[in-house]
């Protein structure tokens, strides 16, 4: 079912302060970037009780998250500014049409830190407990759930992945195998995503040119088995060569490496399809 999301660009900048919000639903989504918290003092909605996440991409292999709740976020961002170095913009989530409760946010903050922590797409550094879930009434847990699902399709619309679990389609499953390496994964418009599982090279080619790089991924995204590497979640990448080159720990063409049970290429099925 086709969804109308309305965004509104406040500074004229795709890339900087604006909400978004989908159409018939209450849940309202703000993104506004470290940069611009001014911008709190405008905006009575943000005074008061709100779930949020702050994000951040620069220092890590993985982009690293913070997933709060609270009564007033214009007054609780001033601590985080102050104390957390890592993130570069937030973004918060308010009722349209009417204000949420304290219990509220902690529930959403619960189900939030729990599925983000499924996905391991982010480091969470700063979220070490998973809050208990607060006693909401069963109707206003189930109201809850839904304002969820909005919050983490808005959350999508912004490019933030931190709640998304892909899931692949049994035909389109393409497979690599070389240099201690069996992996498998699809395609998708995210990317090419890696399915957890894979057993990834255990070495790097010399002459590869980003291995460093691939080092620090390796510590991140795999776990040892004996003598083998195994992905222990699933990872996207936005090329389809740089994630045969990972498995492979080589310089690949992910077109030509990726090929699905009954031999077909990546490119033969997804590139040369409108010929």
């Amino acid at each position: 079912m086709g969804k109308t999301v309305t965004t509104y660009l406040i500074d004229g900048d795709p890339k900087g302060t604006q909400y978004a919000f989908i159409r018939n639903t209450t849940c309202q989504m703000f993104v506004v970037p470290r940069s611009n918290l001014s911008y709190l003092n405008t905006q009575e909605k943000l005074q008061k009780p709100a779930f949020y996440i702050l994000l951040g991409e620069d220092e890590a292999t993985k982009p690293q998250a913070y997933i709060g709740e609270t009564e007033n976020f214009r007054e609780r961002v001033k601590d985080h500014d102050s104390k957390k170095a890592f993130w570069q913009k937030a973004l918060i989530f308010v009722s349209k049409d009417a204000d949420m409760t304290k219990a509220d946010v902690q529930y959403l903050e619960h189900k939030a830190i729990v599925e983000a922590k499924k996905t391991n797409a982010f480091i969470l550094s700063d979220n070490k407990q998973t809050p208990k879930v607060p006693n909401l009434p069963e109707y206003q847990q189930d109201s809850m759930d839904e304002f969820f699902e909005y919050v983490k399709f808005l959350a999508a619309f912004s490019g933030c992945t931190i709640f998304e679990v892909s899931q692949p389609k049994a035909e389109h499953l393409f497979y690599t195998k070389g240099r201690g390496s069996e992996a498998k994964g699809f395609y998708s418009s995210n990317g090419f995503t890696v399915l957890k599982g894979s057993v990834i090279a255990t070495k790097t080619a010399p002459s590869f040119n980003w291995k460093e790089k691939r080092e620090s991924m390796l510590k991140e995204y795999v776990a040892n088995d004996g003598d083998k590497l195994i992905l222990s979640s699933d990872k996207t990448f936005s090329s389809v060569s740089t994630a045969a080159s990972f498995c492979l720990g080589r310089s690949a063409n992910g077109w030509t490496e990726w090929k699905d049970e009954d031999g077909n290429t990546l490119d033969s099925v997804y590139r040369k399809q409108l010929e």
